[in-house]
C-alpha cells in the first residue's frame, strides 16, 4: 500500500486495557491494532492515533497518552463522543461528569506542554459542555459531500437522522448538480432558514447556528438553535442532561444491560 502512495495511517483504538477496549468495539481488535502500528512504524508514513473517549475510560487519560508515545505516533487525537446514532441511545451510561471533564483538561494541557515538538496532541470537547456550538462540518453544504454506500449524498455523516430530508444519489445526478441545485444541500446554506437568536447574533458567521442534526435530535426541529449553545432558548434540556449525569457511577467494563447495542446485520 505504501508503495501504491498511501502516506498516511489513522488507528482508532478504544480504550487503553485490552479487555475494555474489546467490549467496547465489540470483537477483539485491540490486539491486532497494537500488532498493526508496529507495522505501520516500519514505514516514514504519517501516523495518527486516535482515542474514543467517555465516562468509563477518561479517567486512564494519562495511559492513552502513553500509549501514544509508545506506539511512536505522529499524531494523537483523544475525541469524546458525540451524541448521535447509537451512543445518543447510550448517553447515560457514556457522557463524563464535569469533574472528569476539568481533569481531563488539566491532563491534556500538561501533556500538549511535554510533547510540544515530537507528538501533535488534538482534544475534542463533548458538545454539552461547550459555552457555543461547533461550526458543524464548517457549515452546512459549504465544504464537504459524502457519499453512502448506496451512492446517496450528504452535507455530513449524520445528516441521515434528520427526518423528513431527502438526499439525491450520485447515480440519478451528478456531483456537481447535487452540490449546487439540491434541495438538501441548499436546506441550511446562508441564513434565511435560522430562526432568533442566531438570525441576529455575531457569531452566526462563525458556527452557523451549530450542528442541525444535534437540533433535530434534541428538540425535534432541525432549524432550531442547536441547544447546546448558551444563549438558545432551549439550552434548559442540556443543562438537565448533565446534572443527571453527575451522579451516574462509571465502570471500566459495562453489565451488558447497562448498553443498547445496534443490531447485528447477519
Amino acid at each position: 500500500m505504501v508503495h501504491a502512495g498511501l502516506d498516511h495511517v489513522q488507528l482508532s483504538f478504544q480504550d487503553v486495557d485490552e479487555a475494555a477496549a474489546n467490549q467496547w468495539a465489540g470483537t477483539r481488535a485491540h490486539a491486532h491494532k497494537l500488532n498493526l502500528a508496529a507495522l505501520v512504524r516500519r514505514h516514514r508514513i504519517g501516523f495518527t492515533v486516535n482515542v474514543v473517549v467517555h465516562r468509563n475510560n477518561l479517567d486512564r487519560l494519562e495511559r492513552m497518552i502513553a500509549m501514544a508515545e509508545e506506539l511512536r505516533a505522529d499524531k494523537l487525537e483523544i475525541a469524546n463522543v458525540q451524541y448521535y446514532g447509537w451512543a445518543l441511545r447510550n448517553r447515560r451510561t457514556l457522557l463524563p461528569t464535569r469533574e472528569q471533564l476539568r481533569a481531563s483538561l488539566a491532563t491534556i494541557a500538561a501533556a500538549q506542554e511535554r510533547l510540544r515538538g515530537s507528538l501533535r496532541l488534538d482534544y475534542v470537547l463533548p458538545d454539552y459542555y461547550a459555552k457555543y456550538p461547533k461550526p458543524c462540518m464548517g457549515g452546512w453544504g459549504r465544504s464537504l459531500m459524502l457519499m453512502d454506500p448506496a451512492g446517496f449524498c450528504m452535507p455530513c455523516h449524520a445528516a441521515g437522522a434528520i427526518a423528513g430530508m431527502r438526499f439525491d444519489s450520485a447515480r440519478d445526478r451528478s456531483l456537481a448538480w447535487i452540490w449546487q441545485q439540491s434541495e438538501a444541500f441548499n436546506k441550511f446554506r446562508g441564513q434565511d432558514w435560522m430562526q432568533e437568536p442566531c438570525r441576529s447574533c455575531d457569531r452566526r458567521e462563525l458556527d452557523f447556528g451549530g450542528c442541525r442534526c444535534q437540533a433535530f435530535l434534541l428538540t425535534g426541529d432541525a432549524s432550531a438553535t442547536d441547544p447546546v449553545c448558551s444563549l438558545s432558548p432551549r439550552r434548559g434540556m442540556v443543562d438537565a442532561i448533565l446534572a443527571e449525569t453527575q451522579t451516574m457511577p462509571h465502570s471500566p467494563l459495562i453489565a451488558a444491560g447497562d448498553l443498547v447495542y445496534r443490531p447485528d446485520p447477519k
